[in-house]
């Protein structure tokens, strides 16, 4: 299924595609030992989970040298992918289980992403600066924004001002009603015609 890579992202070097084809295996194989996607969803690995992550890339192109933190990354996502994409950023995995943890190393050590830097900690204990946190729904927006608005550099390098960006489905107008700060919110079907991505967006929360 790397061909759905492709087919949105055409300019990808030999080493992008390789990358992303080996996931297939890697996931596959993990899975079968730590859970870290749902049995019933990881045949939908391509669609589900790396282009989905890569929603993030449609809606910014980051700079070189950009830092981001993927918070409750889970199984690597959206993280994984991104490092794929940008390899010359700088992305920190975090998460508050330890075995989840251990498969984004094991994952990105096969891949030889060198870019990638993780710790088994809760959201809270992370102190470092970053351009922009990226997370997959892992709580309520303004929770999120409270947790994470310390980890916001304020040195700018982006064209889109540092923040959080995250993926996140269903109804959000209520959820993001009491945000105070510039929140835009952008439909994945606009970049994605697949079905799955219908109900899907992006948030961007300047912080």
């Amino acid at each position: 299924m790397i061909e759905l890579i492709q087919k949105y992202f055409p300019s990808l070097t030999p080493l992008q595609v390789e990358r992303f084809k080996m996931l297939d295996a890697l996931y596959h194989d993990w899975n079968a030992k730590i859970n870290v996607i749902s049995r019933k969803d990881i045949d939908n690995l391509y669609d589900h989970h790396v282009l989905h992550s890569l929603a993030i890339a449609q809606m910014i192109d980051f700079k070189e040298g950009s830092k981001i933190m993927d918070l409750g990354t889970g199984g690597g996502f959206p993280g994984i992918p991104l490092a794929i994409m940008f390899p010359d950023c700088h992305f920190h995995l975090v998460d508050s289980i330890g075995k989840k943890i251990k498969v984004c190393m094991e994952v990105a050590k096969a891949l030889d992403l060198d870019n990638v830097t993780f710790r088994h900690c809760r959201a809270e204990e992370e102190k470092g600066k970053f351009d922009f946190v990226v997370s997959r729904a892992v709580m309520p927006l303004m929770d999120l924004i409270k947790i994470i608005r310390k980890n916001i550099d304020t040195q700018q390098k982006n064209a889109l001002p540092n923040g959080l960006i995250c993926l996140k489905g269903g109804e959000l107008e209520r959820e993001t009603l009491p945000v105070k700060n510039t929140t835009v919110l952008t439909s994945i079907s606009d970049f994605f015609t697949e079905e799955f991505f219908e109900t899907k967006k992006v948030v961007y929360v300047q912080l």
